[in-house]
């Protein structure tokens, strides 16, 4: 109680400076509406000129005037000069209205001002609306006022802090998640459409005044170059774009909760359940449901710490999908193996491990992207509310979709040696790509802090950490990997740039089984692929790569079989067991 006392204190700061500039926002509009209807009189200027304020880092300006007009047989004396007061530094308004009437006043040329007709007193020499300056009072009441909301939404909805050693959380420690109270669990979607909104108009609150600036700058002092910042208005209309996009996702399939069987999602057990969705039922549109077990931590030191994540398992599959009620349900259900990370529930530490459920489909229009935070525990349970019939068919089409993934990459040729498979050079293009740009980035800090800082020390952790990343993505890149069956043996050669670098030899007698591990992951946002290799292990233990780049632990699974059926790794009777127990010797790399 006492935390969200606070926080809902340190909010309201940021809420008041919102609310201020909100109010400041609608009087200037309010005051400019009323003011066209005000009379123009000529005036007399008594002073006119700016005045510059010097701060800390920047200079702001602010136009004066003193003006003296009749109305109604009367005259009075006034000096405001536009609708916003005060000084400023947002393009050249100050300055050029400033040095426009101080030109009047050496001239002796009378002014056109504008007046209230009914209270005379009041006149004004510029009733126009700044613009610029409303896009920039607009930023303060958008960043400012929403973080104070939000930070005030949230504690005082804040779920009361949980003592998670109590009894009973002991044995159901799920429940310790208020959303994971019953087992209708929604995705993020709604929230993401928010933070998009959010976000796309932060963006475009910030870019706002740039036309404005730039038009001066182009115009007025021929700056050619300040073009490129019509950049920021592009962005901004292109997150306007996605966030209608995610606007119409969110209509367009409805809150489509996923139920979960079992209850929680069981390691060493399934993961399975049902998605009810507002589309109707179409045999041809496949959806991809992908599981994920992340590890979420905090990494940097002082005010460079932020929240990563890293996946250490994955799997996918195409979901089975009949007719509902609401449109079509979606089934699915992943054997997860032993081993891997418990949800956690409370995720107030530092390092703690979650699970994600994405639901995937491309569809005419608006392709559907969702993801589920759901609980996944080693309760050892199974599915149970899959007839027999949706398994058999969830199966089957997932062993196909598989089949046809794994034999996209493993090129699989016939010759008078006997069977090959051939794993090109440039099958890692992207990742490649990725490393490249990541590890020059970290090589060009490092070197820009040595050359212009004579940070030595940590110039040269971060050039050696941007080389070793650019060697392994050029290694990504150029390496090959040819596998052989040449007799009775099984033959592998890794190739860099075409030259072998590495071979490796196994009796097909001596092969024992299997193993799959992760070897390179990739992010974009939230989203994590993970690719794994296969290894045949032989009767003494030692591996053999002879499969990798598969996107997910199902298709290493299909490559086992299809591997060990091709090139005689096992009997026909046994593949499916040892394909089957293969999946359960899951090797993560970090």
């Amino acid at each position: 109680m006492k935390g969200k006392l606070i926080l809902f204190l340190f909010a309201l700061p940021f809420f008041g400076v919102g609310v201020w500039m909100a109010y400041s926002i609608i009087s200037n509009i309010a005051e400019s509406t009323q003011m066209q209807n005000w009379a123009q009189v000529d005036a007399k200027l008594l002073r006119a000129g700016y005045e510059t304020h010097s701060g800390d880092d920047s200079n702001t300006y602010e136009a004066y005037a003193e003006y003296t007009y009749g109305y109604g047989g009367q005259y009075y004396t006034n000096d405001r000069v536009a609708i916003a007061g005060g000084a400023d530094n947002i393009g050249d308004y100050q300055t050029d209205i400033g040095r426009r009437l101080s030109a009047a006043l050496g001239r002796g040329d009378n002014i056109p001002v504008y007046v209230n007709p009914d209270h005379p007193s009041e006149s004004i020499i510029d009733s126009t609306l700044r613009w610029g300056l409303i896009g920039f009072k607009s930023i303060f009441l958008f960043v400012f006022g929403g973080v104070g909301l939000g930070l005030m939404i949230y504690a005082l909805r804040a779920s009361k802090e949980k003592n998670l050693s109590a009894p009973e959380y002991r044995d159901r420690p799920w429940l310790a998640n208020d959303d994971w109270h019953g087992n209708a669990l929604k995705s993020n979607s709604k929230l993401t459409m928010y933070v998009t909104w959010g976000f796309a108009a932060f963006w475009n609150l910030m870019s706002a005044p740039l036309p404005f600036v730039i038009r001066e700058e182009v115009l007025e002092k021929q700056n050619y170059p300040a073009l490129f910042g019509l950049l920021f208005p592009v962005v901004g209309v292109a997150l306007i774009i996605w966030a209608t996009r995610r606007t119409l996702e969110w209509r367009r399939l409805g809150p489509a909760p996923v139920t979960l069987d079992p209850f929680p999602g069981s390691i060493g057990g399934h993961v399975g359940g049902t998605i009810d969705i507002n589309l109707p039922y179409d045999v041809s549109t496949k959806f991809s449901m992908t599981l994920t077990c992340l590890r979420s931590y905090m990494s940097g030191s002082g005010k460079n710490r932020s929240r990563q994540e890293s996946a250490v398992w994955q799997d996918a599959q195409i979901a089975h999908t009949s007719s509902s009620l609401r449109g079509s349900r979606l089934g699915f259900q992943f054997a997860v193996p032993d081993g891997l990370d418990e949800s956690d529930a409370d995720q107030s530490e530092d390092s703690y491990y979650l699970w994600r459920l994405n639901l995937k489909a491309e569809l005419p229009g608006v392709d559907i992207d969702r993801d589920y935070e759901i609980p996944v525990y080693a309760t050892h349970e199974s599915s149970a509310g899959l007839s027999d019939v949706s398994f058999e068919q969830l199966r089957s089409e997932q062993s196909q979709a598989d089949a046809q993934a794994v034999e996209k990459v493993i090129n699989l040729r016939f010759d008078a040696n006997g069977r090959s498979m051939y794993f090109p050079m440039g099958r890692n293009l992207m990742g490649g790509f990725s490393g490249l740009l990541f590890g020059g980035i970290f090589a060009g800090t490092g070197w820009f802090l040595i050359n212009n800082e004579g940070h030595y020390f940590m110039g040269s952790i971060f050039g050696g950490v941007g080389l070793l990343i650019i060697v392994s993505a050029l290694y990504f890149v150029l390496n090959s990997l040819d596998v052989v069956q040449f007799g009775s043996d099984i033959r592998t050669v890794r190739r860099i740039l075409g030259i072998p670098v590495k071979r490796r030899s196994m009796r097909r007698t001596d092969f024992v089984r299997f193993e799959k591990k992760i070897t390179l992951k990739s992010q974009s946002g939230g989203k994590h692929v993970l690719y794994y290799s296969v290894s045949a292990i032989d009767r003494n233990g030692q591996k053999m790569v002879i499969g990798e780049g598969f996107k997910s632990a199902s298709r290493a699974d299909a490559a086992m079989e299809l591997i060990a059926r091709k090139f005689g790794l096992a009997a026909q009777g046994e593949l499916t067991d040892a394909a089957s127990a293969a999946g359960y010797n899951l090797l993560t790399a970090d």
